[in-house]
Formats: C-alpha cells, sequence, structure tokens
C-alpha cells in the first residue's frame, strides 16, 4: 500500500506535468486515463462485492447476536457512542468555522455560484429508508436529446444500490430468522455459506488495493492538483484542521479515556485510514475497516460484524459533521446571512440525527444540501464548493473509517469483551493473512473458547465452540 501510495504521488506528478492533450486541449493524457481506469476499477470491484457482503455479514451477525451477552446493550452503546463522536466532531467544525471565517476571505463571487437542486432532504432520507425492491436496487436511464428535445442517441440504463436501505431488508430478515427459530436454520446455513464464498472472492479483490492505490492517488493528483484550492484556501484549510483536530486529538483523547494505547489504534487501523483516502469511499472500505476492528484492534468478530457495517452507513464524522457545520457558515458568510444560535443548535442537530442521509442518497453534497435546507440557506452555495470537493472528500472519508473503527473498540473495551493483547500487538501479517479451514485437531484444541472474545488474530483460525447446528459468525472471514 505504502508503495502504491509513493508510486501513484509520482506517477500523479508526471502526469500533471504532461498536461491535456488534444484539439481543445482539455482531452486527457495517456498517463491520466491509465491511472483513471486503473483506480476506478479498483473501486468498482469493491462496490460490486459490497452489496451481498452487507446483506449476508449482517444477517449471520444479527442472527448471532443471541451468542453474545448483553447484546441490546452493545447496540444501544453503539448508537450513543456514534451520537457522542458526531457531537464533538460537529462542535469542532462550528468552532472553526467561526475562527476562520472561510466566507469572508474566499476569492470566488456569485457568479461562480450555481443552484444544485435539493439532492438531501429529510423527505429523502425517510423515503430512501423504505427498501423499493428486496435488494434495493435502483435504476436510472439518460436520454441523449438534443435542443428540440428528439432523442439523438442511444439510452443509457445505470444500475445502484441503496446501502441503507440494504441494511434496512438485511436487519429485519436477521430479525425473522431469530423469531423463526428453528425453521430457518437452513436458511442461516445457506446465508454462512454465501458469506464464506463472498468473503473469498473479496479478499481476491483486496489483493489488489495496492494497485488500485496507485491508480486511484495518481489520478487524484493529475485530474485536480492543487490549483483549485487557491480561490478557496481558508475554507480548505478550516476543513483539514478540523479534520486532523478530530482524528488526532478528540480520537486520541477518548481512546485514553477508555485506557486504550493512541499508537496501537493507529498501528491497527491504519491501513483502512490510508484505503478510504485514496478510495474516498467509506463503502468501498467496508471490508478493510471490518477486518481492522477484528483482526488488529480485537474486536470480537461477532459484535464487528455488526457494528462496522452500520457505522460505515450511518458514522461520518467527516462528511457528516466537521464539514457541513464548516459549509455551512461558508456559505452564510457569502451570502452576508448571519447565523443564531438556534442556527448553531440546527446544524449539531441534523449532523448528529441525519449522517444516515449520506448512506441513504450520496456523499458529503447530501448532507450538506440537507444542512442548508434545514437552515434556510442557499443551495446555490454548494455550487462554491464542488471544484475542491474531491480533494476535500479524501480527508473527510479517512476521517469516517476512523470513526468506523473507533466506536466498536471503545465499546468493545467499555462491555470488557475486547482483546486487549490483540490490541496492542495487531501486525499487517495478521490483517491479510487468508482464512482457511483450521485442521480437525486445530478445532479440537479450540473447544471451550469464549464467542465473546472469538477473535486471536492469526491466521486460519477459529474459535467457534457452538455445535454444528448452531450459527458460527464469520463475518469478517
Amino acid at each position: 500500500m505504502l508503495l502504491g501510495l509513493a508510486l501513484g504521488v509520482v506517477l500523479g506528478g508526471v502526469a500533471l506535468a504532461m498536461g491535456p492533450q488534444g484539439a481543445d486541449g482539455e482531452t486527457p493524457n495517456g498517463l491520466t486515463t491509465t491511472l483513471a481506469t486503473i483506480g476506478s476499477s479498483f473501486v468498482t470491484l469493491l462496490k460490486a462485492i459490497v452489496p451481498p457482503l452487507i446483506f449476508t455479514a449482517i444477517v449471520a451477525s444479527i442472527a448471532n447476536l443471541r451468542t453474545v451477552t448483553n447484546a441490546a446493550r452493545l447496540a444501544g452503546q453503539t448508537l450513543l457512542w456514534f451520537a457522542i463522536t458526531a457531537a464533538i466532531s460537529v462542535a469542532v467544525g462550528i468552532g472553526l468555522g467561526l475562527l476562520f471565517q472561510p466566507g469572508n476571505r474566499a476569492t470566488v463571487s456569485l457568479d461562480d455560484a450555481s443552484e444544485v437542486g435539493r439532492t438531501g432532504s429529510w423527505l429523502d432520507f425517510l423515503t430512501g429508508l423504505i427498501p423499493g425492491n428486496v435488494l434495493g436496487l435502483g435504476a436510472s436511464t439518460n436520454l441523449e436529446t438534443g435542443d428540440d428535445g428528439a432523442l439523438t442517441g442511444s439510452a443509457e440504463t445505470s444500475v445502484s444500490f441503496s446501502v441503507l436501505q440494504i441494511l434496512v431488508v438485511a436487519l429485519v430478515i436477521g430479525i425473522a430468522a431469530l423469531k423463526s427459530g428453528a425453521k430457518a436454520d437452513p436458511f442461516l446455513a445457506f446465508n454462512r455459506s454465501a458469506l464464506a464464498i463472498i468473503q473469498k472472492v473479496l479478499w481476491w479483490i483486496i489483493r489488489l488495493a495496492p494497485l488500485g492505490t496507485l491508480g486511484l492517488i495518481g489520478n487524484a493528483i493529475a485530474t485536480y492538483g492543487w490549483g483549485s484550492l487557491s480561490s478557496l484556501a481558508w475554507f480548505a484549510a478550516a476543513v483539514y484542521v478540523g479534520l486532523a483536530l478530530v482524528l488526532f486529538v478528540v480520537y486520541p483523547v477518548l481512546l485514553r479515556t477508555n485506557g486504550l494505547k493512541i499508537a496501537s489504534y493507529f498501528r491497527g487501523a491504519w491501513p483502512a485510514i490510508q484505503l478510504a483516502f485514496v478510495s474516498r469511499s467509506s463503502i468501498g472500505t467496508l471490508p478493510v475497516t471490518e477486518r481492522v476492528a477484528e483482526r488488529n484492534l480485537g474486536v470480537p468478530r461477532e459484535y464487528a460484524s455488526f457494528a462496522v457495517p452500520l457505522a460505515a452507513t450511518t458514522k461520518m464524522d467527516g462528511c457528516a459533521s466537521i464539514y457541513p457545520a464548516i459549509s455551512a457558515i461558508f456559505v452564510a458568510e457569502i451570502f452576508n446571512i448571519d447565523l443564531s444560535i438556534t442556527d448553531y443548535l440546527l446544524i449539531a442537530f441534523v449532523s448528529v440525527v441525519g449522517s444516515a442521509a449520506t448512506a441513504g442518497l450520496t456523499g458529503a453534497v447530501v448532507m450538506l444540501t440537507l444542512t442548508l435546507s434545514t437552515l434556510g440557506l442557499p443551495l446555490a452555495g454548494v455550487g462554491l464548493l464542488l471544484a475542491i470537493d474531491p480533494i476535500l472528500d479524501m480527508g473527510r472519508t479517512a476521517v469516517n473509517v476512523a470513526g468506523q473503527a473507533l466506536v466498536p473498540t471503545i465499546v468493545a473495551k467499555r462491555e470488557g469483551i475486547l482483546d486487549l493483547e490483540q490490541y496492542e500487538s495487531a501486525s499487517a501479517e495478521d490483517l491479510f493473512a487468508d482464512d482457511d479451514a483450521p485442521a480437525a485437531g486445530d478445532a479440537a484444541a479450540e473447544e471451550g473458547a469464549s464467542s465473546a472474545t472469538a477473535t486471536d488474530g492469526t491466521a486460519g483460525s477459529t474459535s467457534d465452540s457452538r455445535s454444528a447446528d448452531e450459527p458460527v459468525t464469520s463475518a469478517a472471514r
């Protein structure tokens, strides 16, 4: 991964120096196109495996929460810490927005603003919770038309999925399987087998991560560079300072407060944070986040398989707390609108309660428009920020994923189910090793292992001591 990052920076710099080609002077050069293709292909592969992964993992984890003591308490503590960290993050964002005053220092004008439409609202979020179909899939068709409205080209249909809807469907089916008792055993057995197969394919894809990293970071540098930051330098600085404060100050304070070593957390979570920075996708990084939580940070797999997918869809301190808080202040200053104490409280409320909207729809722009709509601020201000959004999104996503690994770790520690030895001694070799089935002697030696701490961080191991008829949690395997 580190080698991929280094080579990506070098190749991205070369591609940036080569500049665009073609008669119009706007066609990307061959190196930029190659880097873009490599990076986008890797993210596409990750996203393709995510829907079945989320469904099977959530169903398995819900069905197996009965093997975990105080499952309801764990779920409640997880949601509580989601809210606590979101509240702290939005407070940091508001404070930095008032300190930096990015709107008053920007060199852009209102002529640069464009109306982006209402891409995020509370109604969109609520209706987005209701699955349109059992797979959570949606389709859209684009028609090429001329000025007169006549069809000039072929129709292009694209299929997308709603992570939030898949999560809702999986939660309902998992709970129904619990309530169905023995009748659901064949379905749960099939779900476990499907999950094992999906994860094997997944780790074939993950092995391409260094190559994907090279393409993603190289294309980001070649396409955006740093020149676009000049007109919004204070805004970008405020956002990145906020992200850095949360990642390197707030999170470490929370770790120390809960008796956890800071260095161990960053050493364990860094593979996921690094991939999130270059891929700009919490969902695409989900498999790695879940793996580091289980293997590096010592979170029990029964709990990690539930908490991490939930966090990946609803826990976004970068996109849903820091960024919209600073952006709302920026837009208000650009349009000379004074914000009151009530407005700042609304920003905090939206950040803590509305984070899941970024999963129900798409990205930080949705969360920003949701915030602006709630405050009654002009949505045209969003258009001012779109030029540098990809650059900011790298840092936002890294903080998102760091928080998604942090909360399950803290909750597991507070509930006494965290494997502290594993937390303090994780290594990259443990993280990416294969999960081959253990030999019969190995399985016998592991009889009696506690399901609540069923993570040993070594390749090819298991600690399930249940009978063959009982479900085996393997969401991170």
